[in-house]
């Protein structure tokens, strides 16, 4: 019998995300340390309700919050890479993409004692090395596209954007891409953050949020039984107290609708086997 599936993802960002920003003076900074803080609660939290989860954790928070992440490990809960100090990938070579990935490799195996399974990069966004470097490394699958909704697909590579023609489609590669949204993100929905673009304004209700999140779970059970909806989440944004409330509704939520909770690395080693077989 096929059910449908929801990856509870954590980017654990901590510090490291402000870092990426220029940000380091301690107002910001303290954003980023109350993501740390809040390791315990989310912790307990998915514990009491037997939900198995994949924190995408930068070098930087492994180094930094050594007992935080050691905590998640202890747990049972995934741990793959998302750079070291939360780097746009745009902004790398394929040099400097390769070595971040490497270090923070490195990090997790010291701590889980196996290599990374997954990826997230920091900016939901590929470079022309990206997918050769994931191979590289040994990694299975990534999380950070939209090209799809619920249903896993190959990353390509090679592919080509010229302004003057059509799209040309590279090929597919062996990675396994579990598709990501906006719309399915606490970010954007709830952080309040200034830019010198302008004002994200964030701050919404979260149970309006959480609410709209289980509409899509319900389509997802409705009408592709046998795909996965990845939701993105913060510690430092979801681990505030009514938003740890909401988010307990979510989950019970979703179980109500006959969802499973599963891993990254599960999910996309299950779909690796339909894919190669169509």
């Amino acid at each position: 019998m096929t059910r449908p599936t929801v990856c509870l993802t954590f980017d654990f960002d901590a510090i490291s995300l402000w870092i990426a920003r220029g940000q380091v003076t301690p107002g910001p900074v303290s954003r980023g340390e109350f993501g740390a803080y809040a390791i315990g609660r989310i912790l307990d939290l998915l514990r009491r309700h037997d939900v198995p989860s994949t924190f995408f954790i930068p070098g930087h928070t492994l180094e930094t919050y050594p007992a935080q992440c050691g905590a998640i490990a202890e747990a049972g809960h995934e741990i793959a890479l998302h750079g070291y100090a939360h780097e746009s990938v745009s902004t790398l070579d394929r040099d400097a993409e390769l070595a971040v990935n490497r270090r923070s490799a490195a990090l997790i195996e010291k701590l889980t004692g196996t290599p990374p399974a997954g990826h997230r990069t920091p900016s939901w966004d590929f470079t022309d090395n990206t997918v050769a470097i994931l191979g590289e490394l040994g990694v299975e699958y990534d999380s950070s596209l939209m090209g799809t909704d619920f249903e896993p697909y190959f990353a390509r590579s090679g592919d080509e954007c010229d302004p003057a023609g059509p799209y040309r489609f590279g090929r597919p590669s062996s990675i396994v891409e579990l598709p990501v949204s906006w719309t399915l993100d606490d970010y954007p929905h709830l952080e309040y953050l200034r830019l010198s673009q302008g004002v994200m304004p964030g701050l919404q209700d979260p149970e309006a949020m959480f609410e709209r999140f289980l509409r899509d779970v319900r389509y997802l059970s409705e009408a592709v039984p046998d795909g996965v909806a990845t939701v993105t989440l913060h510690p430092q944004v979801v681990g505030r107290g009514a938003r740890m409330a909401a988010l307990e509704k979510f989950v019970t939520g979703c179980r109500s609708l006959g969802v499973e909770f599963e891993r990254c690395a599960d999910v996309a080693r299950r779909f690796r086997t339909v894919l190669e077989g169509r």
